[in-house]
């Protein structure tokens, strides 16, 4: 096989600016990142209809998570109730918002006192 056949699919979480809120993550897509206050270091407090509306970043088999331009804190993952691997920064679970449509997006920042961007 190829080298290229043969090195895993990496997932890479950058950064985004905003004069507002400064710098904080994104996933692969562009989309913003973040984090809920009540979740412990490589535990998620965000199942079922909360994972709807706050999906998970998650990595399938054979994936990784590596770091983009900006991005100094430590990237890793743990295995979620339901089994999947979540990607985590610093040890907190990352997702992205429902409400946040487009790439640029914070529309989650602050909500319910608990959700916030992840900062960078």
């Amino acid at each position: 096989p190829s080298p290229a056949a043969t090195r895993a699919a990496a997932v890479t979480i950058t950064t985004r600016t905003e004069m507002d809120l400064g710098t904080f993550l994104a996933g692969p897509n562009g989309r913003t990142l973040y984090t809920l206050a009540t979740d412990g270091i490589d535990r998620t407090t965000c199942t079922g209809g909360c994972a709807s509306a706050w999906p998970p970043v998650t990595l399938v088999a054979g994936e990784q998570v590596v770091a983009g331009g900006g991005v100094r804190g430590r990237l890793g993952s743990f295995r979620r109730p339901n089994g999947t691997l979540q990607v985590t920064y610093n040890g907190k679970p990352l997702y992205y918002f429902s409400g946040d449509t487009a790439v640029g997006q914070t529309n989650g920042q602050g909500l319910y006192g608990v959700w916030f961007v992840a900062r960078a």
